[in-house]
């Protein structure tokens, strides 16, 4: 693309967006020869879409649609490009833009208004003979039909679905939903819908331009989700037949011709794995996340034909032009931690590696950044294409593998597990398979004793101070002392013993078992010897927490020599009847008072972080003593938010 000419009368465009989309953005405009203008917060003020722009100019915050349009103004752009999430579906962002003399990148606000409320989409639709799902929008709390599934009107993005199985959980449910949606979207408005159980979640990207052409560029399969959120997506889909691409392309042509759709957008459907039948289940009105397995399986840069569609431009190929080469298959890499329940994360990206030749990396990560809980958790994209779907996933399992984000917890392991699920491999998939195979996924495993090894002989290698009696290399007269380490990881607490000197010859034990063992390092680079054996990893330091990659894995441990590891605890626990935060966010709800009794497991506080709800239950029966929180208010990870204490106290 890099030459190709430019879109008429875009010589430069402001990107109403950040992380990894704003990247891939300024990516494609910079082939087209045309200036990119990034915004900012003040968060944000390093972030790598700021670094890689030509222009960054910084605003209050990224909704706000005033601030926005002023810096497109101030910069001299002529375009807006909103991405996805935040503005990208709001018509009045649309209509601002266009007062301000500013093209949007992205559909007319009539559109917009169409599709982005599902209850409105669903009865446009089916009018133009579109099938959808049965449901109801009005008197919700009295719905009886289930499986059922409630949505957002105004919402995309699985955000503020809630699955409801029983008419005593709808209205937990429903207020649940709510909420989300008026945090989310603005719009507490919420449908809710027969779940069909087993489907499978596929969506048709299309294109429409100004003169009347519309398109489909085939089929995503979007089927493997944890809690309405897509995970790994591929294209095309291992389960549509080439007649069915058809029927389902015509049907999502028909779908955005109803609303005299221009631009890229998304059809997605739920499709019945055993029959085969389809129904419509919202129209995403702007590019999708996982847009990149169908650029490259068609060979299109969507972003360009975005561009050049808001110039006016006819699309330059028909219906029979449209090819679908190879299998792509797209993994999302999340700040969060399975092994906690897929909890966000945050933290400072000590080292960061992401996988180059042979695949491609959608990222907004850099080295020294820092990821907080005021945006999503989404970090990256690593896709992979190859000529058959096996390839595809191998060559995606090993540029996972060659992912590190040192300083932040992710869910990279979780992926290559995914990915290899040989249900995932046979292509046997549905919405609820995630949750099904969980345990196989995430398994309660303890830390590899090699890698214990490893950070005990770092820490050993590290001196503890400039007096020479605190020299930790075990010199005795005699015979060596041992070092006892205690290394504090998610796990728990381990221990781990060394003596000599690690860089040249020293002994680890662990369980009694005794191994030789000695390191090199060199900057990130860290190549461990045990018994003969060397592996290489990569380690990060900040403080005293150390952490250490390979293949994709991450471990971080916290050192206490010889003493107590220290009283972090992560969570509540029965025994003590401190409850924690585990995850660093913000208090949207709290749920009792000081004084109040409690029986265990009754809901206390919930906490939002990265556009997720967590509710805190109580450890035990007891009665609150403490609940030093209140709603809005920020917290940290293991932030004390009450005190259970027993009746007798």
């Amino acid at each position: 693309m890099r030459g190709a000419r430019p879109p008429q009368g875009f010589g430069r465009v402001l990107i109403a967006n950040r992380g990894e989309i704003a990247v891939r953005i300024i990516r494609t405009l910079r082939g087209l020869g045309i200036t990119s203008v990034a915004v900012f917060t003040p968060s944000d003020a390093g972030a790598r879409h700021v670094l890689e722009a030509d222009i960054a100019l910084q605003v209050t915050k990224y909704l706000d649609i005033e601030a926005i349009v002023g810096a497109a103004r101030d910069s001299g752009a002529q375009a807006v490009h909103p991405g996805y999430g935040f503005l990208a579906e709001n018509a009045a962002f649309a209509r601002r833009c266009a007062e301000a003399g500013l093209v949007f990148v992205g559909p007319p606000a009539a559109a917009i208004d169409a599709m982005g409320d599902k209850i409105r989409a669903k009865a446009t639709v089916s009018a133009a003979g579109v099938p959808v799902v049965p449901g109801a929008t009005d008197s919700l709390e009295d719905w009886r039909d289930f499986p059922a599934l409630i949505k957002p009107s105004a919402g995309g993005g699985g955000k503020g679905m809630v699955l409801v199985r029983s008419a005593a959980e709808l209205p937990d449910a429903l207020e649940s939903a709510r909420r989300t949606a008026v945090a989310a979207f603005g719009d507490g408005t919420l449908l809710i819908e027969r779940y069909v159980e087993s489907p499978r979640h596929i969506e048709i990207q299309i294109l429409a331009d100004t003169h009347g052409n519309v398109v489909h560029l085939g089929e995503r399969e979007c089927s493997l989700q944890r809690r309405h959120q897509k995970i790994i997506e591929e294209a095309p889909s291992p389960f549509v037949s080439p007649e069915t691409r058809a029927h389902m392309g015509a049907a999502a042509v028909e779908a955005a011709r109803a609303v005299g759709y221009v631009g890229a957008g998304t059809v997605e459907f739920i499709v019945d794995g055993s029959t085969g039948a389809y129904h419509f289940m919202e129209m995403n009105t702007r590019l999708q996340v996982e847009h990149p397995v169908t650029e490259l399986v068609t060979g299109l840069d969507l972003v360009e034909l975005q561009l050049r569609v808001a110039a006016g431009e006819r699309l330059a190929f028909g219906q029979e032009d449209v090819r679908l080469t190879g299998h792509a298959v797209e993994a999302r890499v999340y700040a969060e931690d399975p092994a906690r329940g897929f909890l966000p994360s945050g933290g400072r990206v000590l080292v960061l590696r992401e996988p180059g030749d042979g695949v491609r990396v959608d990222s907004g990560l850099v080295e020294g950044g820092v990821v907080g809980s005021e945006f999503d958790p989404m970090l990256s994209k690593v896709i992979a294409w190859a000529p058959d779907r096996g390839s595809a996933l191998r060559t995606l399992d090993r540029a996972l593998a060659r992912t590190a984000v040192l300083g932040v917890v992710t869910n990279i392991p979780f992926l290559r597990a995914l990915a290899a699920h040989p249900a995932v491999v046979a292509g046997e998939l549905d919405t609820g398979l995630v949750e099904r195979v969980l345990p196989e996924l995430v398994p309660d495993v303890d830390v590899p004793g090699e890698v214990l090894a490893a950070a005990g002989l770092v820490f050993h290698a590290i001196p503890q101070g400039d007096d020479p009696w605190q020299v930790t290399d075990g010199w005795r007269v005699g015979e060596r002392a041992w070092t006892t380490w205690r290394l504090e990881s998610r796990h728990g607490v381990h221990a781990v013993q060394v003596r000599g000197l690690p860089e040249v010859s020293a002994e680890v034990r662990i369980n009694d078992e005794k191994v030789a063992g000695c390191i090199r390092i060199g900057g990130a680079e860290l190549a461990v010897t045990l018994g003969g054996r060397t592996e290489r990893y990569l380690c990060a330091r900040r403080g005293d927490t150390l952490w250490l990659g390979k293949g994709g894995e991450a471990w971080a441990f916290t050192r206490h020599l010889i003493g107590d590891p220290g009283d972090r605890p992560g969570a509540a626990v029965a025994g003590d009847g401190v409850v924690r935060s585990p995850m660093p966010g913000t208090v949207l709800v709290v749920k009792a008072q000081p004084g109040d009794r409690v029986s265990e497991g009754q809901p206390l506080v919930i906490v939002e972080a990265m556009k997720m709800e967590h509710t805190v239950t109580a450890p035990r029966d007891g009665v609150v003593s403490e609940l030093p929180v209140q709603a809005g208010q920020p917290v940290d990870m293991d932030a004390v938010l009450a005190v259970i204490i027993s009746e007798e106290a």
